[in-house]
């Protein structure tokens, strides 16, 4: 089969938590570009329906705005009645919404601990669970999880963070090994230092110099949005149809000591 043909989504339905900016936005893209209808949520509806507006205007498919508080169970079960009452159905979920304030583990408190995981690892788990009965149902789905190389490698002045990443990869893989047999696959993108809009804020708030972070990444440069969105495309669609229960590292390549210039 042609690789247009398996990256086509024509007829599919897509939820992507945390669409209003950066990778959720580049995502409802370019899932819609590929013939997706794209439900965006999140916090800021601004955001959100400026989003719908541009994806819909670019690629004609339908994109429906919804404000979510992913923290809240009760909001993320009403996101998903709310798609398949739109659109009859969900075929895609791509658990993007996520994101810490970093601290020192001598000083976290518990709080800053449980609202890690609350939106990193029980927000997509709550998703999960309430797509999972219709994707099962239709014997077809897809759920792509955003986590970090924080979850792989670890950072310091982030333990609850990179804690709660590495817990979202373990829930993928159970995922991907309960489901399978349903032909709902589960995979995770473990996304390294990305320029997106609010990332970029936050680190002129911080004062990070974006080249000093990146000198040790084997591009020397951050990612951008729309080259995470590749992946979870891939991932979402016919052309990753034997991939199941999959970490895949989107950072640039491993930093490595050795010679400099080879």
């Amino acid at each position: 089969m042609a690789t247009d043909a398996l990256l086509d989504l024509t007829g599919r339905v897509a939820i992507v938590t945390g669409g209003g900016t950066g990778i959720g936005a580049a995502t409802a893209r370019a899932l819609a570009r590929q013939g997706c209808d794209v439900v965006v949520a999140a916090r800021t509806l601004p955001e959100l329906e400026r989003t719908a507006s541009e994806v819909a205007s670019e690629t004609g498919r339908r994109c429906l705005p919804l404000r979510t508080d992913v923290k809240d169970e009760a909001q993320v079960v009403a996101l998903v009645e709310r798609t398949v009452a739109a659109f009859g159905r969900v075929d895609v979920l791509v658990n993007n919404a996520g994101g810490t304030r970093m601290g020192a583990l001598a000083d976290l408190p518990t709080r800053g601990w449980d609202a890690a995981f609350d939106l990193n690892v029980r927000a997509a788990y709550v998703a999960t669970r309430e797509v999972g009965p219709h994707m099962r149902a239709q014997g077809s789905g897809a759920i792509v999880n955003i986590s970090s190389a924080a979850g792989v490698r670890g950072v310091k002045g982030g333990a609850h963070y990179a804690s709660a990443k590495a817990a979202l990869q373990m829930f993928t893989s159970v995922t991907a090994a309960e489901w399978g047999a349903h032909g709902v696959r589960c995979n995770c993108v473990a996304v390294g230092l990305v320029a997106s809009e609010r990332a970029v804020a936050a680190w002129e708030v911080a004062g990070i110099d974006p080249e000093e972070a990146v000198a040790a990444n084997p591009m020397r440069r951050p990612g951008r949005p729309e080259e995470i969105a590749n992946v979870v495309l891939f991932l979402a669609s016919d052309a990753a149809s034997y991939v199941n229960g999959q970490t895949i590292a989107a950072d640039g390549g491993p930093p490595m000591a050795g010679i400099e210039r080879t």
